[in-house]
């Protein structure tokens, strides 16, 4: 078994990675876990154990608790210019490291090479946003209505924060949340998916050298999370939660936080409708498609998870579609020819599968893939379904993987409430060229974001969650993700 430094030297052709991880990061300092123990990293592409990382017991997470708690005065003290300053470093060096760090999420993750350049690139800029927001934390000046006396309110960092992150987007996921923590002046324990903890260490390291203080950022990998997480949220120290993740974990999480009134961000399933109505640019709606289905192969809350196409139209989109689903190159990640890599594990190939049948036994006609690829790795080819009815599994639930369910529709309002038969809400897509249809559907539509002839929505300068079962509260954008980082405290002065 390969250590770290050895996956990204001898396999990667990566010689110069600056810091190396060689344990969990607790303070400023790289330590093993209490017991030893280690999780093995797993390349999807090959089956392969590539490298292996601490897992951390009950007694680490006390330690990076303490820590966190031990640097916290002096981080929310530090100026915002000087938390700025730090922010945009780390910007900075994402932006010199990206192709060593592209290749180390296509490695431990699997996602296309192309992916996992424009997700460092778009995890870069949530420390150049947040950077700039850092100094712009302004406060609240009024007068009573009754005239006695002046309102004021400051707004103070809310305290240590423990951030889970999923496996999907493993540096942009956790850069969406230390970023405006870090802005607001908190510290934060990390805990990343153990099936891709080398991105969230080598970005430790990245930290380090841009000068972060020790135990502002600690970051620890755990096969345990349930009661590693369970640990910290009972520490009183600890004030915050944000987890992005399944809706399943994210309410299991939020009963624990309960239980010791922590304040919660979540960030949770989807089931993204992607509307194309007759009067649509064909030829835009199939860009659209290709990079809401398949950024990531899929493996995305945000990807379009049921296509509804009206019927005027329908033909010549499931057609256009197939071509282009159909002569995408699996393989690989780090091949740079590959279009779409594998899943991340076998379970979530046999999901995927057990899908795509479910929905064929129910009259659903398979246009382009539909199968399980034989051989090494944790493939799934590139599938386009048509004529998907409503009472299909993946109606309801994330497919999570590179399969289309085209479905037609006549009406307006019939896809308005076909799209929102669901308990989820975080995206939707539509593709319409009255201006005005879309602003209408857009405002009919239960999601959080809405994506108007666009394929793509994320952005760190706009607030990122959705509503019903999809999550609480908002990440990025001009105010909404520092503030959830921060409390108001209100100061009544007397005239």
């Amino acid at each position: 078994m390969n250590t770290f430094s050895q996956v990204l030297s001898d396999d990667q052709g990566v010689s110069d990675f600056h810091t190396i991880s060689h344990g969990l990061y607790i303070d400023g300092q790289w330590r093993q876990s209490a017991d030893g123990r280690v999780i093995p990293v797993i390349d999807p592409s090959t089956e392969a154990i590539i490298a292996a990382v601490p897992d951390a017991t009950l007694e680490d997470a006390a330690a990076a608790i303490d820590a966190a708690a031990k640097a916290a005065h002096g981080w929310r003290t530090t100026s915002p210019r000087k938390r700025s300053e730090i922010l945009r470093r780390c910007f900075e060096l994402m932006t010199e490291r990206s192709e060593a760090l592209a290749t180390l999420i296509a490695l431990e993750n699997g996602k296309a090479l192309r992916d996992a350049r424009g997700e460092i690139a778009y995890a870069a800029e949530f420390f150049r946003w947040n950077a700039e927001e850092a100094v712009r934390i302004t406060g609240e000046f009024g007068t009573a209505p009754s005239g006695t006396n002046r309102i004021v309110v400051d707004y103070e960092p809310i305290g240590i924060c423990v951030l889970i992150t999923p496996w999907n987007f493993p540096a942009a996921m956790a850069t969406r949340k230390i970023a405006p923590a870090l802005a607001a002046g908190c510290t934060v324990i990390l805990k990343p998916a153990s099936e891709t903890p080398l991105t969230a260490y080598a970005l430790a390291a990245l930290y380090q050298d841009a000068g972060v203080p020790p135990g502002v950022v600690n970051v620890l990998t755990t096969s345990s999370p349930g009661p590693v997480t369970a640990a910290m949220l009972a520490d009183p120290r600890v004030r915050k939660l944000s987890f992005t993740g399944s809706t399943g974990v994210g309410r299991a999480l939020l009963a624990e936080a309960a239980r010791h009134v922590v304040s919660c961000s979540m960030e949770l399933g989807g089931n993204a409708p992607f509307i194309v109505f007759d009067d649509a640019d064909l030829q835009a709606a199939l860009d659209g498609a290709m990079v809401a289905k398949m950024r990531n192969a899929g493996e995305a809350c945000t990807a379009a998870n049921r296509l509804y196409v009206q019927s005027g139209i329908y033909e010549a989109f499931s057609e256009g579609l197939e071509k282009r689903m159909s002569s995408l190159k699996v393989g690989a990640g780090t091949d740079p020819d590959t279009e779409c890599g594998p899943m991340i594990t076998k379970r979530a190939v046999e999901k995927i599968d057990r899908l795509v049948i479910d929905a064929i036994t129910r009259g659903a006609r398979v246009m382009c893939g539909g199968f399980v690829r034989s051989g090494r790795g944790f493939f799934y080819p590139p599938t386009v379904l048509r004529d998907v009815p409503g009472d299909a599994k993946m109606a309801q639930e994330e497919i999570f993987g590179p399969v289309a369910p085209i479905s037609s529709f006549e009406t307006e309002a019939e896809v308005i409430e076909r799209a929102n038969d669901t308990e989820y809400g975080l995206a939707a897509y539509i593709y319409t060229r009255d201006l005005a249809r879309g602003m209408r559907v857009a405002s009919r539509i239960e999601a959080g974001m809405i994506a108007l002839n666009r394929g793509l929505m994320s952005d760190p300068a706009a607030p990122f969650g959705g509503v019903k079962q999809s999550g609480l509260g908002r990440e990025g954008g001009q105010h909404h993700g520092i503030a959830e980082f921060m409390e108001p405290k209100y100061l009544a002065v007397s005239m």
